[in-house]
């Protein structure tokens, strides 16, 4: 039985966890160590400083579940935002996307996923009862649900609206530009921006 030298020790550690970060499989991880290895100071170092102050600093915002260092977050602290105007997401990838198009002015909700049965996620899963306490408190004119256009988003988008049929709180969704199946974050800004701009 042939044993891989290069798994041993440290550097070998350092591949296994590289292994583990989406899109790095094994051969991509060891390319990458090798390469954080060969260029200690100017790379690895100030790399492992950066991961040490994320896992100390990044925490959940309690009012949107954005990820930041900041309690509340720099979005839901932002005085030039709009709060009348909350997008729901899936995630914080999501958020991302649409905050690097530079034209949505609101805040955000982010779900922490949406519905699947295949996965496991039910509604107990996502933060539905921070966004429904949320809108209660700060009655916006607006929430645009900004979920993906799969089966699972649509159903998560459902139970969304339907959770403010009562409320004379305006819902939209995301139309046109964002194509079936489509994930935001793997999508240009200018579809984003589209999507947003012909919400209905």
């Amino acid at each position: 039985m042939n044993h891989d030298k290069s798994k041993d020790g440290a550097l070998g550690h350092l591949i296994k966890h590289l292994a583990g970060l989406p899109g790095l499989g094994p051969r991509s991880a060891r390319r990458a160590a090798l390469h954080l290895v060969m260029r200690k100071e100017d790379i690895l170092r100030p790399l492992a400083a950066a991961l040490s102050e994320a896992a100390d600093k990044v925490q959940t915002c309690p009012t949107c579940r954005n990820l930041d260092d900041m309690s509340p977050c720099r979005i839901c602290q932002d005085n030039h935002r709009d709060q009348g105007l909350i997008c729901v997401v899936s995630g914080v990838s999501d958020l991302w996307a649409i905050e690097r198009t530079g034209g949505y002015r609101g805040v955000y909700h982010v779900l922490g996923g949406i519905l699947s049965a295949l996965d496991g996620v039910s509604i107990a899963d996502l933060s539905l009862d921070l966004l429904k306490s949320r809108i209660h408190d700060n009655q916006p004119r607006e929430v645009i649900l900004a979920l993906p256009a799969t089966v699972d988003g649509q159903a998560t988008a459902h139970v969304v609206m339907d959770m403010l049929s009562e409320t004379p709180i305006k819902t939209s969704r995301l139309a046109h530009g964002m194509p079936v199946g489509g994930e935001l974050d793997y999508l240009d800004d200018g579809t984003i921006l589209t999507a947003f701009r012909a919400r209905g």
